[in-house]
């Protein structure tokens, strides 16, 4: 039987490039979106880094790219468009990274609280997660359109993980780019970076508490984290 040592313990996952291997299916839809323009598609496995700050930014970094106007990115008819097409090629090629399913599950055993906490649209993300079955693990899915403000800012996780009834002070950040480590910065709690993801910055320059570099490697982490947080609080005699 396993232990329930994880309980009250809150754990927020980044979505894009962290649970789910998305880049091809966000490509596919901001090259099919270029070329409605008439601007050359960007290379799949380039376009990669370009992924994490959400629709909005993904078009606005595609045409830079393109080296084309930016002004042009932030056409709302063209928006819709991208969002009319990633709804319907969400899911094409998107799959969970590998041992996230058997960590998840070990976790939620282990009495831990899982949320999502990500800059894409919550019902983009709710869609997507429920494609791929990945849903049923997560107390709550929470895109930036159900808090005060979005990731970078602490407040982001900090809602999110109150939203659930959890403490942020026992809680852990996961994610592979910036705006996941600047989060947890802000927000005063642990973070753990994945070196799997998409970031045109190493993770190893975002300075978060625990680098891994396979999603099975996550349990023992969060194992770290917890201790720390209990030895810390033993030492200051709380």
């Amino acid at each position: 039987m396993i232990e329930r040592d994880l309980e009250g313990w809150t754990l927020a996952f980044d979505l894009d490039g962290t649970l789910v291997e998305t880049h091809e299916d966000l490509v596919g839809t901001l090259n099919r979106m270029l070329v409605l323009k008439g601007l050359p598609p960007a290379p799949m496995e380039s376009a990669r880094e370009l992924i994490g700050g959400g629709a909005r930014a993904l078009l606005v970094h595609g045409f830079e790219l393109a080296g084309a106007p930016v002004e042009a990115a932030n056409d709302p008819v063209l928006f819709d468009a991208f969002i009319a097409d990633y709804i319907d090629h969400i899911a094409d090629h998107s799959r969970p990274f590998e041992g996230v399913v058997e960590t998840l599950e070990t976790l939620a055993a282990r009495g831990a609280t899982l949320i999502v906490v990500t800059n894409k649209r919550s019902d983009l993300s709710e869609l997507l997660l429920g494609k791929i079955d990945l849903t049923k693990h997560f107390a709550a899915i929470v895109g930036p359109d159900r808090v005060s403000q979005r990731k970078p800012s602490g407040a982001h996780v900090i809602e999110a993980i109150r939203s659930v009834g959890g403490d942020p002070a026992r809680a852990v950040m996961v994610g592979d780019a910036a705006p996941d480590i600047d989060c947890a910065r802000d927000a005063g709690i642990p973070s753990i970076g994945v070196s799997f993801g998409y970031t045109p910055v190493p993770i190893e320059d975002l300075e978060p508490d625990v680098i891994v570099d396979a999603f099975e490697d996550i349990e023992e982490a969060v194992d770290m984290i917890v201790v720390e947080h209990y030895v810390t609080r033993a030492l200051a005699g709380a």
